[in-house]
C-alpha cells in the first residue's frame, strides 16, 4: 500500500476483522486484519528533496525531455498552431490524443475494490 520513500500509512480503526487505514494521499481504506504489515515508516526520507541539477542526471533516470502542448504543431497536439503566443483554444486542456487531462477522475466506476475504499482523498 505505501512503500515509496519517506511514507506511512496509519491505522485508523479496528472492527470484526476488519482495520481501516489512512493512506499517504488522504484516501481511507479497508483491510482485513489476517493481512501481514511491517511497522514503522519506510526509509530515505530526504529522497524527494533531492535536486536533480541538470537535464543529464533526468535523462539517466529514464525520463525524456517534456515540450508544452502549446509550443508543438497543430498536427502532433491539440493545443498546438495559432499565431504568436495564444491559448489552447479549447474548453479545457487535453492530452496529445484528445482527452481530457485535468481534474478528471480516470479510476473505473465499476472497478472490483471500490467496495474497500471507505472516503476519498480531500
Amino acid at each position: 500500500m505505501s512503500r515509496s520513500a519517506g511514507t506511512s500509512v496509519k491505522l485508523v480503526y479496528r472492527e470484526k476483522g476488519f482495520s481501516i487505514l489512512r493512506l499517504p494521499s488522504g484516501e481511507s481504506r479497508l483491510i482485513s486484519e489476517k493481512c501481514w504489515a511491517t511497522v514503522g515508516q519506510v526509509g530515505n526520507i530526504g529522497h524527494r528533496k533531492k535536486k536533480k541539477e541538470k537535464a543529464g542526471r533526468i535523462r539517466w533516470l529514464g525520463w525524456r525531455p517534456t515540450v508544452r502542448g502549446r509550443v508543438i504543431n497543430p498536427v502532433d497536439h491539440p493545443h498546438g498552431g495559432g499565431e504568436g503566443r495564444c491559448s489552447i483554444g479549447r474548453d479545457f486542456p487535453t492530452t496529445p490524443w484528445g482527452k481530457p487531462r485535468l481534474c478528471i477522475n480516470t479510476r473505473k466506476k465499476k472497478k472490483y475494490s471500490n467496495d474497500l475504499i471507505l472516503a476519498r482523498k480531500n
